[in-house]
């Protein structure tokens, strides 16, 4: 008893508090809504559907956040690179559409990044004030009207699809989260990342690039956004500026 209670002591629940109250929550609806169907297998699907793009944009603001730094800019990058991809769409193909709305989404985060490690502006305000030029621009290029896409190829693969029961949206979600993972706890570059975000200074005696960090994570950022973008304007087959 006394080493289940030590080990108890020594368990820290806060590295676990997201889990548990995601698990009450479930719970709680599951008792509420038993009737309904909360649990059904079409329910939980369409809830990753409805999830999927926050997710895949919260890959990228994970590396932000641990490097010390936010952005709030990511909204109107969605916006801006969704209607981009749709635009390119109507006059291209396919893979050109994706590499301009991503191209997007990287030359916007690259911008913040920029700025917040050279001219040593907050990120805060820096990402609040490209979050307005973004979707300022979001509502210019379009005069606030909404883009349709035809394009049965590209809703099927980002968005409205499914192969077998599986929502083409979850299974970007799990290769997004699963790529994310892989770079965050594997490789040297996120290790360096935690470092800059634990402790900036230290980071920079022990040898790492600071400035480069920074600009990495808010580009990859972008390229997360412009993504999740993608995947908004397949499922909803266009995109808006909202």
């Amino acid at each position: 008893m006394q080493n289940v209670a030590k080990r108890i002591k020594k368990w820290n629940i806060g590295r676990y508090i997201v889990y548990i109250s995601f698990v009450a929550v479930l719970v709680i609806f599951s008792i509420m809504l038993r009737d309904k169907g909360f649990l059904s297998y079409n329910n939980m699907m369409n809830i990753l559907r409805q999830t999927a793009m926050i997710t895949v944009a919260a890959v990228g603001m994970t590396f932000v956040i641990s490097a010390g730094l936010i952005d709030l800019s990511t909204g109107s990058v969605v916006a801006l690179s969704a209607l981009v991809t749709a635009l390119v769409l109507r006059t291209s193909n396919l893979v050109v559409a994706l590499l301009a709305g991503l191209g997007v989404g990287f030359a916007c985060g690259l911008l913040n990044g920029i700025i917040t490690a050279k001219v040593r502006i907050p990120a805060f305000l820096v990402t609040l004030g490209t979050s307005t030029i973004f979707g300022g621009l979001a509502r210019s290029i379009t005069n606030l009207e909404a883009v349709s896409i035809p394009n049965s190829t590209f809703n099927f693969l980002f968005g409205a699809g499914d192969i077998g029961p599986i929502s083409t949206l979850f299974i970007w979600t799990l290769v997004a989260i699963a790529i994310g993972q892989l770079v965050y706890k594997k490789t040297t570059f996120g290790r360096s990342v935690l470092s800059v975000g634990g402790n900036e200074s230290a980071a920079q005696y022990s040898g790492i690039k600071v400035d480069r960090i920074k600009i990495a994570v808010m580009a990859i950022c972008g390229v997360t956004a412009a993504f999740a973008g993608i995947l908004y304007a397949g499922r909803l087959h266009g995109a808006r500026y909202t």
